[in-house]
């Protein structure tokens, strides 16, 4: 079983997110966080197989927090895996540079963010511990 962890500000996001993995066999979904400091303090006491990230999640203020919560979350567990989404597509290049194992941006239908989750799922490691 992958558990995942939501991580986004937008509660109609992560509730429409939760809908499509909710009918993913294998997927549980462990929680969600709305800004940085809940997402690394779920993460380090949940460690998920999985994170889906809002490049643009709020409580970082400086430039290159994508980054940096990329690098804490693999801190954390190092065989995490992560998708980023966002709004604004040209964060793609940045969020894959950063470690991110695939960009999904949130106009792209959600068959897309599936696809994603599926090759996630298929090449990970799933750790019970």
């Amino acid at each position: 079983m992958m558990r995942v962890l939501l991580a986004d500000d937008q509660a109609w996001l992560r509730s429409a997110v939760r809908l499509l993995l909710e009918q993913e066999p294998g997927v549980e979904i462990i929680g969600e966080a709305a800004e940085v400091r809940g997402l690394l303090v779920k993460a380090e006491a949940s460690r998920p197989h999985l994170v889906l990230l809002d490049w643009e999640l709020p409580g970082d203020p400086h430039a290159g927090a994508g980054r940096r919560i990329v690098r804490a979350l693999h801190d954390i567990c190092p065989y995490i895996r992560v998708i980023v989404l966002s709004g604004r597509p040209e964060a793609g290049h940045s969020a894959i540079a950063a470690g991110a194992d695939y960009f999904v941006s949130k106009a792209d239908p959600p068959e897309v963010l599936l696809a994603a989750l599926r090759k996630v799922k298929a090449a990970a490691v799933l750790d019970d511990a």
